[in-house]
């Protein structure tokens, strides 16, 4: 494996470069936005994996949309990601959720990665490098420990341990890995390994199952012996305020707001062309209906309150990263603040468009149900996004904290006690 260093090209950017604004990025993705939604439906029955619409998104640079400008990308802002990650993810809810990682791994160096260190990996995003993810282990391990390992080998370490959930990474170019590096000392931590996605010894497999989100490749990888250069291994801490829970968090909250979208979208799609009534209906066509109208203004307005929700969130999240970016050090409070609004949105977003992903179907009758159409997929997908980091738990570690000033919970992860 090359060193990451020897991998990397110079930056290209103009000197004096501006960030871009929102009309700029929204002209130049809404028509692969666009693009992506024309054949949602198709690829949904035919589970047509989205490697054609990561490859078009890809050609427009979406990746590189949070890299610094000086680094070579777009230098978005994070209310900017999440305004667009709202628009993919009505176009197709697969596409925000596979690039959760990518976005992910670009905020975890900003939040927590030594700022000496992000060069590499932030020229590799904006030359168009897709981060998957490793993170989690099926089983009953310990809770709170990794059994992947990074062990020494000579001037490297070698990378063993199967993990699932691994979302994106069927379309990803490298991987990051959550590891437990087995120290010469005897100690050991958790670390971040960056490896190649075809690197000797990595298999990606296909293999999840997931009623919704069946395109997102959340399946399993597998590391037998891989070499890792020490340069690809990031330490991080684990036991700080941190604003990275949220913007993994938001990432599914943007895409429930997208799915609440879609959902408004087909409603009408399907009720505007219909003449078929119901003798004991209300209206000379369905769309005169009052009955249909206050349904499909209902779903409306669960969509314009998940999204103006999410946007709420993500200006948190953006006076965050300017604090970052003038070099400050992040109020405590702030971060308490957007990991608290980030559990609160979840639990008020999530129930709202399970519920409108319902009453899509209260617009027409039998005919709304034909597989053709698939509608289905908005609750399924929206059921499965709300099933990642449980809400019932959000909830509690709001109430905790109005009740009893509990700090709220930034890192947490799965196993048995």
């Amino acid at each position: 494996m090359e060193s990451i260093q020897a991998t990397t090209r110079p930056a290209a950017h103009a000197p004096g470069a501006q960030a871009p604004s929102f009309q700029q990025l929204a002209a130049r993705f809404r028509p692969v936005f666009q693009r992506i939604a024309e054949r949602s439906t198709q690829r949904e029955n035919e589970r047509e994996l989205a490697y054609e619409p990561v490859a078009w998104l890809n050609a427009e640079r979406f990746g590189a949309l949070r890299v610094p400008i000086e680094h070579g990308g777009l230098g978005g802002s994070v209310e900017q990601l999440y305004d667009l990650l709202i628009e993919l993810g009505e176009a197709d809810s697969n596409l925000p959720q596979i690039l959760r990682a990518h976005f992910g791994f670009i905020e975890r160096l900003f939040a927590e990665i030594d700022p000496a260190l992000h060069g590499p990996w932030m020229r590799l995003a904006a030359e168009g490098v897709i981060f998957g993810n490793a993170t989690t282990e099926l089983g009953e391990g310990p809770l709170g420990e990794l059994r992947t390992t990074l062990r020494r080998d000579g001037d490297a370490w070698r990378l063993d341990g199967d993990k699932f959930y691994s979302t994106g990474t069927l379309y990803a170019d490298w991987i990051s890995v959550s590891a437990q590096r087995l120290n010469d000392d005897g100690s050991s931590e958790r670390v971040i390994a960056l490896v190649p996605a075809e690197a000797q010894g990595v298999e990606r497999v296909d293999d999840w199952r997931g009623f919704g989100q069946r395109l997102s490749a959340s399946g399993t990888t597998r590391f037998r012996n891989v070499r890792v250069k020490p340069e690809n291994v990031l330490l991080y801490v684990r036991d700080q305020p941190t604003p990275l829970t949220a913007h993994f968090q938001l990432t599914h909250l943007a895409t429930l707001a997208g799915i609440a979208r879609a959902i408004v979208r087909d409603a009408v799609a399907f009720v505007q062309p219909r003449k078929r009534i119901y003798s004991h209906g209300s209206g000379d066509t369905p769309r005169e209906d009052p009955l249909v109208q206050q349904v499909v203004g209902q779903l409306a307005s669960t969509a314009f309150i998940a999204a103006s929700t999410v946007q709420a969130v993500a200006r948190g999240l953006g006076e965050v990263d300017r604090f970052r970016q003038r070099g400050e050090a992040v109020p405590e409070s702030l971060l308490f603040e957007v990991e608290l609004n980030t559990a609160k949105a979840q639990a008020g977003i999530v129930d709202a468009v399970l519920q409108a992903g319902t009453r899509l179907f209260d617009v027409g009758g039998a005919s709304a149900l034909q597989e053709d159409r698939r509608l289905d997929r908005h609750w399924r997908n929206a059921r499965t996004l709300a099933s990642h980091n449980p809400t019932i738990y959000k909830g509690r570690v709001v109430g905790n904290h109005l009740l009893n000033g509990e700090r709220p919970t930034f890192y947490w992860a799965v196993g048995s006690a």
